[in-house]
């Protein structure tokens, strides 16, 4: 089926089975952006460089308590 097809097909839809479709759409993008969070922040992902830094960071000192004030 091509996307025109497709595309066809969901115009043709009642208003009730296009917000069904388009929910569903929706938890499959979100649930892509879940797994590629979980492979950014497990050991070994680009996102855990972030993580070890801030670690760091506040291990030096740099970050305090949000409510201090930091001269």
């Amino acid at each position: 089926m091509t996307l025109e097809a497709l595309k066809q097909a969901i115009a043709e839809l009642p208003a009730e089975e296009k917000a069904a479709l388009a929910a569903w759409l929706n938890e499959q993008e979100m649930d892509g952006w879940d797994r590629q969070m979980r492979k950014d922040f497990s050991a070994g992902g680009r996102g855990m460089r972030i993580v070890e830094k801030v670690k760091d960071d506040i291990r030096a000192g740099k970050f305090g308590p949000m409510d201090e004030k930091r001269t």
